[in-house]
């Protein structure tokens, strides 16, 4: 009799447990599904900021002490840095830029990762890259803390 009742009473706290546990579950799938959508917002109006050439755009979305390597091997320190260097940038290679996420990696609640196909389209033809971009929450806000660009020797 004893054993049943321990055998009941493990049932009992089982099911109550998993039966607290789904809307946790469903609940982080929800904030999840949130900040992949605020991520990918973010990453979206870098890229409408760079084609509006727009700095201020720019430096909004940038922690102070971001950086970003470049293909061609410039390591862009501080948001200052990377807003004159996109400047540059946008001047000596123009065209359509494209940013396609296709990945976003959640290393904490606060820290994302978020990587894809980065084009730029242009009269000469379209320059395929590939992109990784580490976000921050500062205050409640995403913001782009590092950025590095490659040329695969094999196009995405």
């Amino acid at each position: 009799m004893r054993t049943q009742s321990r055998q009941l009473s493990a049932v009992v706290l089982v099911v109550v447990t998993l039966a607290g546990a789904a809307p946790t579950r469903a609940q982080e799938g929800a904030a999840r599904a949130a900040g992949e959508a605020a991520v990918r917002a973010v990453v979206a109006r870098y890229v409408a900021a760079r084609k509006a050439r727009d700095a201020a755009a720019i430096a909004a979305l940038f922690t102070a002490d971001a950086d970003q390597y470049t293909t061609a091997g410039e390591w862009r320190r501080g948001r200052d840095a990377i807003v004159g260097g996109t400047a540059r940038s946008s001047a000596q290679n123009p065209g359509e830029r494209a940013v396609r996420v296709e990945a976003v990696r959640f290393l904490s609640s606060d820290v994302a990762i978020a990587d894809g196909p980065y084009e730029i389209d242009a009269a000469a033809g379209v320059r395929r890259m590939w992109t990784s971009l580490v976000l921050v929450r500062e205050g409640g806000e995403w913001k782009i803390a590092a950025i590095r660009n490659m040329r695969p020797t094999t196009p995405p």
